[in-house]
This record gives C-alpha cells, sequence and structure tokens, in this order.
C-alpha cells in the first residue's frame, strides 16, 4: 500500500508540474515594467523642462484654453500640471495611472498647486478607464515601453478620442544618450514600432517631432 501511494504521489507531481510548464509557456510575456514610486524624484529633474519640450508637444497635440485632455501614466504630475495650466479653468485634465501610489502623489501636488481642473483616474492594463469619444488629445509620455498589450491600448485610447481628437506617443530614441534608461536596458522603443502597432489599432501617424532625446508621434483616427 505505501508503495502504491508513493507511486501515485509521483505521477500527481509530475501532471502538476507539466501543467504549469505548459501555463508558463502560453502565458503572454510582459513587454514592459512599471515604473517604481520610489523613484519619482528621478522623474523630476531641474532642466526637465528644457529638453522634454512640452509647449513644443502641446503645440503639436493642438492642446488649447478649454481643451478635454488625459495624461496616461502621469507618474508624480509633472506633465500633468503643464497640461492642466495649458487648459485653463475651462478645460480638463485626466491623470490617469495603473498605480495608486501615483494617483496619490498626483493628487497631492495638484492639491498645492491650487488646480481645480485635474481628476485622478485608475486604469488597469491595457484599459485606460477614459471616457468615450470626450477628449482632445491624449498624452502618452515615457510610459509605451511598460505597457503589455500594446495595440489594445492604442485601441482602446482611440476610443476616448472625440472625432478630431489626437494621441501624442513620446519616447526615448534608441541608442541616445541624456536622460531617461540606458540604451544597454533594452526598454527604449523604436518609433516604427509605435507606428506599425498604432496601423494594427486602426490609427494613422498624423504627424512627427523631433525632440532633444526623445521623439513625438502625433496619432489621430
Amino acid at each position: 500500500m505505501i508503495r502504491v501511494a508513493v507511486i501515485a504521489t509521483v505521477a500527481l507531481v509530475a501532471i502538476v508540474e507539466a501543467g504549469l510548464e505548459a501555463r508558463l509557456q502560453t502565458a503572454p510575456q510582459r513587454t514592459g515594467h512599471l515604473f517604481p514610486p520610489e523613484n519619482l524624484g528621478l522623474l523630476e529633474s531641474p532642466d526637465r523642462a528644457a529638453w522634454q519640450k512640452p509647449d513644443q508637444i502641446m503645440d503639436a497635440l493642438g492642446i488649447a484654453d478649454g481643451s478635454k485632455v488625459a495624461d496616461i501614466g502621469a507618474g508624480a504630475g509633472w506633465f500633468t500640471i503643464q497640461l492642466a495650466r495649458r487648459v485653463g479653468p475651462n478645460g480638463l485634465v485626466y491623470a490617469q495611472d495603473v498605480q495608486r501610489q501615483m494617483l496619490e502623489a498626483i493628487r497631492r501636488r495638484v492639491s498645492r498647486e491650487g488646480l481645480q481642473n485635474v481628476q485622478a483616474v485608475l486604469g488597469t492594463g491595457s484599459n485606460p478607464n477614459l471616457p468615450k469619444a470626450a477628449l482632445d488629445a491624449i498624452l502618452v509620455v515615457d510610459v509605451y515601453p511598460e505597457v503589455d498589450d500594446r495595440v489594445t491600448f492604442l485601441r482602446n485610447l482611440s476610443l476616448a478620442l472625440k472625432p478630431n481628437g489626437r494621441i501624442g506617443v513620446v519616447n526615448y530614441k534608441p541608442g541616445q544618450g541624456g536622460p531617461g534608461p540606458a540604451p544597454s536596458e533594452g526598454v527604449r522603443v523604436e518609433s516604427a514600432a509605435v507606428e506599425a502597432d498604432a496601423h494594427a489599432a486602426g490609427l494613422r501617424v498624423r504627424a512627427r517631432e523631433n525632440l532633444p532625446f526623445q521623439y513625438l508621434i502625433v496619432l489621430g483616427k
């Protein structure tokens, strides 16, 4: 009886291990990793406005007074504040992130700035959780490498756009120095890859902008 029990146990372990291996082989592989909240200070360099070129980015997206926009993967809210000042009290900024710690940091920052036109939004995975057909522009800055299903992500973003709305994707140029992740980390995304994802998501490229260390691709329906 003991021998039979041992054989049965070994067989059960083998079945469980085989099932686990099969699930690991078929599970989708993660393409990125989330930015750790404890490193938010790295996003606040005093010279960021000089090389990030927020006005150039917002001009390319047609963001003006009264616009309704979203800052995807807003982090500590550096760009959220830029957007909130641009759209003014008649506009609205959805500061979206998938990490609650980031949204708490944004709420504190917005409160300190005395802004009333920012709404924090918790997203999940490739779902940004934005209102449908409501936004003039959506900004995705340094977030694209963290997204798993990028085509679905872009498709979901497009659902939140007004008919003439725009999506701006900003990424660090591969192989370039300056701020951002080291090229050796392998998380910088080629602009051609973004454009291919956009085409698969039913979007078209409306403009391209060159920034000191980054590129901006403007997408539309």
